[in-house]
């Protein structure tokens, strides 16, 4: 229960789906947590149900000057960092004769923008032998038809990270992802598709997985504390694709 007792750990995104099992997570072995969401309503709503020491801060990944002051914030709660989860990202499918600059922008400053700058504020912050964990997924690694654009957002992310292991080693900081396969979480209601596009699209997901099945947010969370923890002392520079083995095959 204390597996985290002392550390600080930073999640964007951490109101509602995999942030917010990550959190808990976090907070139930003992961790202080910072996390972020884009809408107050939400973060009130979440924080009422949480047990722990932590803060909740009103911040869009997508801006800049927001990722700047939730790590300010963090720091003057707890005075450091531990760990860091950008979590927080969009997920938008559409053809790629069809995509136009919003759908492009859009998607690029929440899941690359947004992190590579939450992570240059982070940096200074982070303790020596601390950890980086990005929210990557199985995408880039696949083909998946409408979806050029967040894919390309993806393994955009991954070469980042590939890049921040060797920039960060001299600090021992240890950078790590997490490739989500099909996960049943609220992302999917907000790729602005009719309902029955995004059920029909959930439905072929869940037929090319081996398991036959969607993820649930805490299997990735539990994926995102193992990565964290003194446990994963030697692992580097990886990413762990928690998706049923749906890129394997």
């Amino acid at each position: 229960m204390n597996k985290f007792k002392d550390k600080v750990v930073l999640v964007s995104g951490g109101n509602s789906g995999i942030g917010l099992e990550t959190v808990k997570g976090f907070l139930a072995e003992g961790a202080k947590v910072v996390f972020s969401g884009r809408r107050q309503e939400a973060l009130d709503q979440v924080t009422q149900t949480l047990t722990g020491d932590f803060k909740a801060v009103l911040a869009d990944q997508a801006k800049v000057e927001d990722n700047q002051r939730l790590v300010e914030e963090a720091v003057a709660a707890y005075g450091k960092l531990d760990a860091v989860f950008a979590n927080a990202g969009v997920a938008y499918f559409t053809a790629a004769e069809q995509i136009d600059e919003d759908h492009f922008d859009t998607q690029f400053n929440i899941n690359v923008k947004g992190p590579a700058f939450l992570v240059k504020y982070a940096i200074p912050h982070i303790k020596d032998g601390g950890v980086i964990i990005f929210n990557t997924s199985i995408v880039h690694q696949k083909g998946f038809e409408g979806g050029a654009v967040y894919s390309a957002t993806k393994g955009a992310l991954r070469a980042y990270a590939r890049v921040l292991t060797t920039e960060l080693a001299p600090r021992k900081i240890r950078v790590t992802s997490v490739a989500p396969g099909p996960i049943a979480t609220p992302i999917y209601n907000k790729m602005g598709m009719p309902e029955e596009v995004v059920s029909d699209m959930g439905q072929g997901f869940a037929a090319q997985n081996p398991l036959k099945r969607f993820g649930e947010p805490k299997e990735i969370a539990d994926g995102v504390l193992f990565l964290a923890s003194d446990e994963a002392s030697y692992v580097n520079g990886i990413e762990l694709s928690i998706d049923g083995g749906m890129s394997q095959v």
